[in-house]
């Protein structure tokens, strides 16, 4: 893990209107460091979101005064109202990105920004959060693992904080970052099983299934411990008459199918139609699959197509060796990661920690 440096704040925002609520500016924030920094736990003991740095960002919303200057201040215990509209109703939204370069990270603000739409909650400014992020990274990187496969995993949340029991839309808010160096989210060249079900559903035309809102996950826990009794790692999630497959887990599903006609093969995900998450590694692998340079290096020819690997931010990538399906098992052919999965796995990891430059994907949080 890095050395712990000084600190640059991150460059100004413009400030609101006179007269109107202020808006998220990351050049005002206050910083109360840790009087005592926690000692690095062993690289081999990190598990996924069990450890955590010494600092966290806070900053909240009013619907008078708009956002707080942001607060930098060690980690620990926030105060809430009980009757807080996170707690009753479940406004909650958050992202998970990765450093050691942030991959991608414009487009999980653009997806928080639609997400707190999404939830009628206050309005942020997904640019100025990314600064916010950009900040504790740089803070915090003595976490920073430099080992292949482990990260300081980087969670910025949005909380409704309305404090009553009113069934109507929060216009109070706090927006937190945490950081957490962590391990690989599975042992991700060990393949995962997949219990395919169709009597829950993860997510429905309409719903929210397509933003990251903490209300999409607590509902599939009954149905992952199921899936676990029955020997299984994770859940294929299945949805309509046809049973068409949507997600896995929480993670977004990938098929590769050799083509009939010998060109290489077909990497087949569902369509985006609000039912799937938007996920950042699904779009990259899509991008890769459709971009002449990547077949190039990689010597593989791939056809993106969006109609039906577990691929998420946490994962990165892993294989499937087996769907329990009406009482069967239906055995996946191979051993493991397989050629293409080898190969963007090593692509958007190279680009994560730093190895390679690619298409400016990789952002360093300094």
């Amino acid at each position: 893990m890095g050395d712990r440096d000084s600190i640059a704040s991150p460059p100004a925002q413009t400030g609101a209107n006179p007269g109107s609520p202020a808006a998220l500016d990351a050049s005002k924030f206050n910083i109360t460091l840790a009087k005592t920094l926690k000692p690095l736990q062993p690289i081999e003991t990190l598990r996924f979101g069990q450890t955590f740095s010494d600092h966290m960002i806070v900053a909240t919303y009013d619907p008078e005064t708009g956002w707080s200057a942001p607060e930098v201040k060690p980690h620990g215990p926030i105060t809430l109202d009980p009757a807080c509209s996170c707690f009753q109703y479940g406004g909650n939204v958050f992202e998970g990105m990765k450093a050691c370069a942030l991959f991608r990270p414009d487009m999980n603000m653009r997806r928080m920004e639609k997400s707190c739409a999404r939830l009628a909650l206050p309005p942020i400014d997904g640019d100025v959060v990314l600064e916010l992020v950009k900040c504790l990274a740089n803070l915090e990187r003595r976490w920073i693992p430099t080992e292949s496969g482990y990260s300081l995993y980087l969670r910025p949340t949005v909380i409704a904080t309305r404090p009553g029991l009113g069934v109507t839309a929060s216009d109070h808010a706090m927006l937190y970052i945490l950081a957490s160096p962590t391990g690989p989210y599975y042992q991700v060249l060990k393949p995962v099983s997949l219990l395919a079900v169709s009597e829950n559903v993860r997510a429905w035309p309409g719903g929210t299934g397509g933003y990251k809102v903490a209300g999409n996950y607590s509902p599939g826990f009954l149905p992952q411990r199921i899936a676990a009794e029955k020997g299984y790692d994770q859940i294929l999630w299945l949805f309509g008459d046809d049973r068409r497959i949507t997600e896995a887990g929480a993670m977004n599903f990938f098929v590769v199918v050799k083509r009939d006609d010998g060109d290489g093969v077909d990497l087949i995900t569902a369509p985006l139609d609000g039912t799937i998450l938007p996920g950042v590694t699904r779009a990259s692998c899509l991008a890769l699959a459709s971009d002449p340079e990547f077949h190039k290096e990689s010597s593989l020819r791939l056809h993106p197509q969006e109609k039906a690997l577990a691929i998420g931010t946490a994962v990165i990538i892993g294989p499937c060796n087996r769907i329990g399906y009406e009482d069967k098992d239906i055995e996946i052919p191979g051993a493991g990661m397989g050629p293409v999965g080898t190969a963007l796995r090593k692509k958007i990891l190279d680009i994560q920690e730093g190895r390679t430059e690619w298409k400016g994907w990789g952002v360093v949080c300094t």
